[in-house]
């Protein structure tokens, strides 16, 4: 029993009510214990997000997978959930509180953890309510978020554990810093500006006053903090004055001249001055000249104001840096040491959220070592345990990895995974010292999962010397507590949080129910600690086990999920955060789980404007998909994401092909309609009918081929290659072929072809296109279940007629030619016209006159077919395999004024074209346009030369 479709495709009216219907009846990931398992994480967007066109390009090539594999029969597992996004939320909540006339500073540190809490319940999640409109299938019931009680402890258990190894400790590096955050940020949350500046040159007397050295720098108040100035040890011009020192203006302070590749003679005057405490560059270099970072001079504070680092004058100190620049400047120029001023353009580093200039900034930080790490995650590329998609980013991957740098997980906010680190008074002669920091006795650190398991360790270090461990909130409440009572210890945790791409990094397995689906410990690696560090490591040094080993928790002792779906098969991430979080990913699975996280990576290009440059709210050619899902459905969206997504290149942006796809799935909705008309419903097969017509042969030939081409694309992550299938096999083959073929005979065999082949297309097409595809699978007649867990084609060798495809392909060329020849030549749509076939074959014979003579004379508007010489006079040829139609035109058209038309239609396209061509062969143009006024010239030309083709032959035709 069918319910009639209405005459409008409405994809709002349809869209809420079958994503309710799925997701409250649990079919996004149905009972199948028995079934091939497959999974893949979604990317978990921040909490604080919104979802951007990005989103919906990174969720739908995932939803496509997803729902594929579901109809493959496979228990298709899609974990979802939020990431706590430590800076992100942290600033939306103080901004609420500011708009209250509150600090975060008026409330404990827990008290403003409850209020963030609350925000999260009441206003958080905004995004994954915005996923369900896109038709994300992803299994709710299970969600995750990285602050839960679940995969807070694996994420506790993953920093401890790497500290125990060796490969986390703390160290003073140079870090971005944020002013506006006060806290250290990723490379990822830094955004580079170009600002017009100045490149200010100095002159730095000679120690013994025989000269200077000349350098220039677009921070000139950094020079207070100055340590060396380097050139370059092949550098003649300064050989003889390595090792010397020179005077730095302002503070009087003595800096030696260092030997350093870093200084690029070719470049200014070839000597470069070094702060190592404010410049990465420099930094290594001073490391490399023998400072060592605890005696590198840091002159400015978390708010980039001038702090006292060793002669610094008192008017400078407390200025913020840029106050601090120009009153440096006029005292370098008061002194007669500024040589000279240039303009410059500067590339600027940003926080990206605060707004502000990013300060290179001296700091202790908590660091994994991420080189150690990166090894078995570059092997297991290199094996093939892992695949990349496409193939090129390989190269990207082994570049970074093979120079990976210390991965700092440190952060100085409250919103967060809170660093399980307690710290204690040094011995000091026997008494504990609670002032003591980097000095010849370092503060000891005790790194636990919890303060109880701090102290059995802080007792050790004590030597069971206390009768009392009580936790305090810095040293000096510490100290205050005791009392002055030596056998009271007061610890003080880190009020540092970890970096949330530390939490997300465990995504993989954490959200699989690890540690407690696997609670067993884990080797130890034995690995020096650090002066002052405790460990939780017995005495004797347990061998590292090889990476890539079996895993860790033999299968029968692991959680069933976590046994069940890692490691998960696929990733799908955009190329941006290859680094941040899948090459994490991959290091730490590898580590904790003994087996890489996944299988296979693939990387997508990011969604573009349509003129080729890059989406931001400062330029304001953002697009808003819940816009574009409004305005023409989730499908529509969702179909030109996968059309448009080619093995990672980046995506234009094209409303108008979004508006084709809601076309696209009007046609489909119209197909639908004309079967429920001619008495065409859902098929009781699953296999293909029995079929003896040529046409519902072919049919059947072409919807096997299609499932073919549909497997092989997505079998090789090419989504542009699936969807163009099922797009030409629905718009061209089902509906502008087959059904007009089949209009006038609506047998009991065709409509049974007919029903099962819109069957097939509804499967195939239900990845792509949820909302409409599963409306019209229960439309078409009674059902068994529901489309989204209906089985997927199988391909039936057995059913594949190659005469009738042959047949079939035969009469659509010809039609079309013919149709074609029509249009050319103006000759009215309902006209009917005469054919004259020479050098036909017998085969041709029989399809013509017996076969195929009334689907053609309908379809090409033919009054009659004849094997006899064609009269003498104009007339249109054109040639099919071995046979060639004579179309006699006179009395059909105004065959002058035709001829008059087509002259000059071509006259126009040939100027056109030579003037495109005239324009690309120019140097000046091609090289100094923009890329997409170029390409869009070579379009217009390639379209123009065609048309002259086309309008030539018409021409022809004409005699």
């Amino acid at each position: 029993m069918t319910s009639e479709l209405p005459k409008t495709f409405d994809p709002a009216a349809i869209e809420a009510r079958w994503y309710s219907h799925w997701e409250e009846n649990g079919l996004f990931r149905p009972e199948r214990p028995d079934a091939v398992p497959f999974t893949i994480v979604n990317p978990p967007p921040n909490v604080t997000g919104s979802l951007h066109i990005g989103h919906a390009l990174d969720n739908t090539l995932q939803d496509i997978v997803v729902r594929y594999e579901r109809l493959r029969g496979k228990d298709a597992l899609w974990v979802v959930g939020t990431d706590h996004a430590g800076i992100a939320t942290q600033m939306v909540v103080e901004r609420q509180m500011n708009a209250k006339g509150q600090k975060r500073t008026d409330f404990t540190r827990e008290e403003f953890i409850a209020k963030v809490w609350e925000w999260k319940e009441e206003s958080g999640g905004e995004i994954t309510r915005q996923l369900r409109r896109l038709g994300a299938s992803m299994d709710w019931a299970n969600e995750r978020f990285t602050m839960d009680e679940g995969f807070s402890k694996a994420v506790i258990k993953v920093f401890v554990e790497l500290y125990n190894r060796g490969l986390l400790y703390r160290d003073k590096r140079l870090v971005n810093w944020d002013p506006g955050l006060k806290t250290a940020i990723s490379d990822l949350e830094v955004e580079t500006k170009e600002v017009q500046g100045k490149f200010w040159h100095f002159k730095y007397p000679l120690e013994d006053g025989s000269g200077h050295i000349s350098v220039a720098t677009t921070r000139p108040e950094t020079m207070l903090a100055d340590m060396a100035v380097a050139v370059n040890p092949t550098d003649d011009r300064y050989k003889a004055l390595i090792g010397q020192n020179v005077r730095l203006p302002i503070t009087g302070r003595l800096v030696p001249i260092v030997a350093d590749e870093h200084a690029d003679p070719e470049l200014g005057s070839g000597a470069v001055k070094i702060t190592p405490g404010h410049d990465f560059n420099d930094f290594e270099v001073g490391k490399r000249a023998g400072f060592k970072p605890a005696d590198m001079l840091n002159m400015l504070d978390a708010d980039a104001k001038v702090v006292q680092c060793g002669g610094i004058p008192e008017e400078l100190l407390g200025l913020d840096r840029v106050e601090a620049r120009g009153i440096v400047i006029g005292m370098i120029e008061d002194a007669g040491l500024l040589e000279q001023v240039e303009d410059r353009t500067i590339q600027t580093p940003y926080g990206d959220r605060s707004g502000v200039v990013i300060e290179p900034w001296l700091t202790d930080q908590w660091y994994v070592d991420a080189e150690t790490l990166a090894k078995p995650a570059i092997e297991a590329v290199k094996s093939g345990k892992i695949e990349i998609v496409p193939k090129t980013w390989e190269k990207t991957y082994y570049n970074w990895m093979d120079n990976i740098q210390p991965w700092c997980v440190s952060r100085q906010l409250w919103w967060g995974h809170q660093i399980p680190a307690w710290y204690g008074p040094a011995v000091i002669d026997g008494t504990p010292n609670y002032i003591v920091g980097d000095g010849p006795v370092a503060t000891p650190v005790f790194v636990a999962p919890t303060f109880e398991e701090a102290v059995k360790l802080a007792d050790a270090y004590y030597e069971g010397s206390a009768t009392e461990y009580f936790e305090a909130a810095n040293p000096l409440s510490a100290y205050m507590d005791t009392g002055g009572d030596p056998k009271k210890i007061g610890l003080w945790r880190d009020t540092d949080v970890l970096d949330t791409w530390f939490s997300s990094a465990l995504w993989p397995f954490g959200t699989l129910g690890w540690p407690d689906a696997a609670e067993k410990p884990s080797p130890l690696q034995g690995r020096g600690l650090g002066e002052g560090a405790v460990s939780n490591a017995s005495a004797t040094p347990v061998v590292r086990d090889s990476p890539l080993s079996p895993a860790l928790f033999p299968e029968g002792e692991r959680g069933s999920m976590l046994a069940r779906h890692y490691p998960n098969d696929l990733l799908i991430s955009g190329f941006d955060i290859l680094f941040f979080w899948d090459a994490r990913m991959i290091m730490q699975g590898i580590e904790f789980m003994k087996e890489v996280p996944f299988h296979k990576l693939y990387l997508h290009g990011l969604v573009r404007a349509a003129d080729g440059s890059k989406m931001s709210k400062s330029k304001g050619n953002t697009v808003d998909p819940l816009g574009l899902i409004d305005k023409y459905g989730a499908d529509a969206l969702r179909f030109f994401m996968a059309a448009m997504e080619s093995q990672g290149r980046d995506i234009k942006m094209d409303e108008k092909r979004v508006e084709g796809y809601r076309n696209f799935a009007t046609k489909l909705w119209n197909a639908a309609r004309f079967c429920q008309a001619n008495g065409i419903g859902a098929s009781a097969h699953l296999r293909a009918p029995d079929a003896t017509l040529p046409v519902n042969r072919w049919i059947i030939a072409e919807t096997i081929g299609c499932v073919q081409a549909l497997d092989l694309a997505m079998a090789e992550l090419r989504f542009d290659a699936a969807a163009n299938a099922i797009y030409h096999f629905v718009w061209d083959r089902f509906c502008d072929w087959y059904l007009e073929l089949i209009k006038g005979q609506m047998d009991d065999e065709t409509k049974a072809v007919a029903g099962w082949v819109l069957d097939q297309i509804l499967v195939m097409l239900h990845p792509f296109m949820p909302f409409v595809t599963e409306e019209l699978w229960h439309a078409m007649g009674k059902r068994d279940g529901e489309l989204i867990i209906a089985h997927w084609p199988q391909p039936d060798a057995h059913a594949l007629d190659r005469t009738a495809s042959e047949e079939i392909d035969w009469l659509i060329r010809l039609v079309s030619d013919i149709r074609a020849v029509r249009a050319e030549l103006n000759v009215p749509p309902g006209a009917k016209i005469q054919a004259f076939v020479r050098d036909a074959s017998d085969q041709t014979k029989v399809r013509l006159e017996e076969k195929q003579w009334a689907a053609l004379a309908r379809l090409a508007r033919i009054e009659s077919l004849s094997f006899d010489p064609a009269p003498e006079g104009a007339a249109a040829q054109i040639v099919v395999d071995e046979a060639t139609y004579v179309l006699p035109l006179e009395g059909v058209i105004d065959l002058a004024s035709e001829k008059a038309r087509l002259d000059k239609a071509l006259g126009s396209a040939i100027k056109e074209r030579d003037a495109l061509a005239k324009r690309l062969e120019n140097p000046a143009f091609v090289e100094k346009a923009k890329p997409e006024a170029v390409e869009k010239a070579r379009d217009d030309f390639a379209e123009k030369s065609a048309e002259a083709e086309r309008l030539k032959a018409a021409l022809m035709r004409l005699g």
